[in-house]
């Protein structure tokens, strides 16, 4: 079974903190699908993708059931100077072939401490 895309999700995200999220890939029947082989990537950019501000930490936590721990740290967190920043994570299937499975935007807000 192929794995099914999530729909676009936003985030708000604080200036200077650390920003993990936990993805589970799921196929059409919400069985997790086991990751041997998969690669995940994913980045952080301007709206017209003609800036690149961060690649994703990629940590796969349980491969056999689909788990994947994404993050961005403080520092990444830091140089996003618009307040309104656009992602996305992509998978590679073992065969190769790529395909988009979430993205959206991440609202800045201001971090209380430099």
């Amino acid at each position: 079974m192929a794995i099914i895309p999530k729909k676009s999700t936003d985030f708000t995200v604080v200036r200077r903190s650390d920003f993990p999220i936990r993805l589970t890939l799921k196929d059409s029947n919400s069985d997790a699908v086991n990751l041997n082989g998969y690669t995940v990537a994913g980045e952080v950019y301007n709206e017209d993708r003609s800036t690149k501000y961060a690649d994703w930490t990629i940590a796969y936590t349980n491969r056999v059931n689909g788990i994947v721990d994404v993050s961005l740290s403080d520092d990444q967190t830091t140089t996003f100077t618009p307040n309104i920043v656009f992602y996305d994570f992509k998978y590679t299937q073992p065969d190769g072939t790529e395909f988009v499975y979430l993205r959206g935007k991440l609202f800045m807000l201001e971090g209380y401490s430099a």
